[in-house]
Parts: C-alpha cells; sequence; structure tokens
C-alpha cells in the first residue's frame, strides 16, 4: 500500500473529516497543481523539480524548506532507473510527514495542582478573542471550569468584546483597565482563578505589532507575573497566527518565540487560504507544535491538529489520481 493509500485509509476512519475537507477546500488547490504536473512529467528532472518548488512557494511552505524537499526528491531518484509520477508524489507526502515530526510535539501542559494558565499573544486581527472562546466552549466540554482575564487594555473594545463572550458562554471574565497594566490584570486573574478554583485560566493579551521592542517586553513581563502567582505559570503560551498571512506569519513567530518562549501555535482562518504549507515550514523553522486549527467561524471548527487529516486534505485532488 502507498503512503496515499494508507492516508486515505486512516483518514475515512477519522470522526471530523467533513470538517477538514471543508476547512481545507481552498487548500486543496495545493493537490491540483501538484496533481497537473503529472501532463509533462517525464522523470524528476531539473523542469520537474523546478515546477514543484513553485508549487510548494505557492502553498507557502518556503523557500529553504521547498529546496531541502526537492533535493530529497532527487537524491532518491538517483537510485533508480525510472520514477512514476506516482512514486514522486508518494515520496513528497510522505516526506511532508518526516519533516514534521522530527521534532515530536510537546503536549499540552496541564496543571495538577492548581489553575493551568494559558497566555494567548498575536498581533491584532489574528482572532485571539474569538479563539479564547472557542478554546473555553471546548474545555467546557471536557467539564473544565474556565476563566478569561482580559488583557488587551490598549484596543478600544477588546475588554468588552471578550467579557460579552464571557456572558454567552458563562465564563467568568477578569476584566483589566481600559489603558492600564495589562500584567496587573495578569494578577488579578490568576489569583480569581486559585480563589475560585478554576481548571482553566485562558489570558487575552494586547494584539502586539512584533516590531515594537516595548510592547514585546511587556509581553514579558506577563509571563514573569504570572508564574509568581501560580507555580510554573504560564504553563502554556500559544501564539496565535492568521493563516492567510502565510510566511510574515512565520516572521511573526519567530520575534514572538525570542521575546516570550512559545510552547505552542493555533493557526487560523486556514479555511480563508490556498497556502496549507506553512503548517509545516513553522514545525520546521521553530519545532513548535501546532496544536489547533481554524477551519471555519463556528465554535466546533477549531480542531486539534491532526498530521494525518492535514496532509490528506490538501492532497484530495492528487489522491484521486495519483493514489
Amino acid at each position: 500500500m502507498s503512503f496515499l493509500d494508507t492516508l486515505k485509509s486512516v483518514f475515512s476512519k477519522k470522526d471530523d473529516k467533513a470538517i477538514y475537507l471543508s476547512g481545507f477546500k481552498k487548500s486543496n488547490a495545493f493537490g491540483k497543481r501538484l496533481n497537473e504536473l503529472q501532463f509533462e512529467y517525464t522523470g524528476v528532472n531539473d523542469e520537474f523539480l523546478e515546477q514543484l518548488t513553485i508549487v510548494l512557494l505557492e502553498s507557502d511552505v518556503g523557500i529553504e524548506l521547498a529546496d531541502m524537499i526537492c533535493e530529497k526528491l532527487r537524491e532518491f531518484a538517483d537510485k533508480y532507473v525510472n520514477v512514476s509520477f506516482k512514486w514522486a508524489m508518494n515520496f513528497l507526502m510522505k516526506t511532508m510527514k518526516e519533516i514534521y515530526e522530527e521534532y515530536p510535539d510537546e503536549p499540552i501542559r496541564f496543571n495538577e495542582n492548581g489553575p493551568t494558565v494559558i497566555l494567548m499573544e498575536g498581533v491584532n486581527g489574528s482572532g485571539k478573542t474569538t479563539t479564547c472562546a472557542k478554546l473555553a466552549a471546548m474545555y467546557q466540554k471536557e467539564g473544565k471550569s474556565v476563566g478569561f482575564v482580559a488583557a488587551d487594555t490598549f484596543r478600544a473594545g477588546a475588554i468588552e468584546q471578550l467579557a460579552q463572550w464571557g456572558e454567552r458562554l458563562n465564563v467568568p471574565t477578569i476584566k483589566g483597565r481600559e489603558n492600564g497594566d495589562p500584567s496587573a490584570a495578569i494578577v488579578d486573574g490568576c489569583r480569581y482563578a486559585r480563589e475560585n478554583n478554576i481548571d482553566v485560566l485562558l489570558c487575552d493579551t494586547a494584539g502586539r505589532l512584533q516590531n515594537k521592542v516595548s510592547l514585546m517586553a511587556e509581553l514579558s513581563k506577563m509571563n514573569r507575573v504570572a508564574g509568581k502567582e501560580i507555580e510554573g505559570a504560564p504553563h502554556n503560551t500559544w501564539l496565535i497566527l492568521d493563516a492567510t498571512t502565510g510566511q510574515n506569519g512565520l516572521s511573526q513567530a519567530e520575534i514572538f518565540n525570542n521575546a516570550t518562549n512559545l510552547t505552542g501555535i493555533i493557526l487560523t482562518k486556514m479555511d480563508g487560504t490556498a497556502k496549507g504549507g506553512i503548517i509545516i515550514s513553522i514545525k520546521h523553522k521553530l519545532h513548535l507544535p501546532v496544536y489547533y486549527i481554524g477551519l471555519g467561524e463556528n465554535p466546533e471548527d477549531l480542531r486539534p491538529f491532526d498530521l494525518d487529516a492535514y496532509l490528506y486534505s490538501i492532497s484530495e485532488a492528487l489522491q484521486d489520481n495519483a493514489g
């Protein structure tokens, strides 16, 4: 059984396959573009690898990683007299899986001795507040109590936006003072969570511009004050990235990671981009796990990241013809 056949078999058994296929509908253009390469395919030669590089770049894999993938394909193909298009595509998807799995994902950290504190970071418009709400709904379904900290004290309306989500979901919201110190809101939230036996505390921080050194320093401060209130906090520091920003999102991730030691990534708006390769690029560059991906507007459309489902979804069109 080929790798593509195995992917299809594994994917067919998943409960959320319809959500994945719908959410990756635009990214399926990747598989379609790959499939088109077969019509002029004469082997793994310079012409084919140049076209493959272009397709990978169009999918936001990034030039460094695209070159590495193509070189791996060239080296392996050199061992054989003839390499079919089907074989080349199987090797490509298998290589993408191996690149992601080169650095095993660390599990999400939960505090067994009190509240689990999660800092949500990212630039304005990335979807932090909405993602907080979706995570809260998910954790509530798991039987966990949840609290919000509205630490985005600088953006007009941000505090009330999170508070409104809190009312809808019956989640207490600890509000920072408008234009006040966001770290003070983190302190208040940690104390409330500790005193009220909250299981998960989701902290919505300001939409920092990654090129503002002073604002990045404030994020580092929030990390420090959380640790003084609850041992080990923040237990998770997640960057919320808008998938439609592509390689610019990778640049954001690098700078945020230097400032605050990120533990994971949540990619929003995956349903709005045809460039699904950013997931592989992030993992290769930063070795950070992608924990969740946003595949739509509804709460259930925030899905735990599943590598096999992802690879199948972006290559579905290829599966039909090259699997």
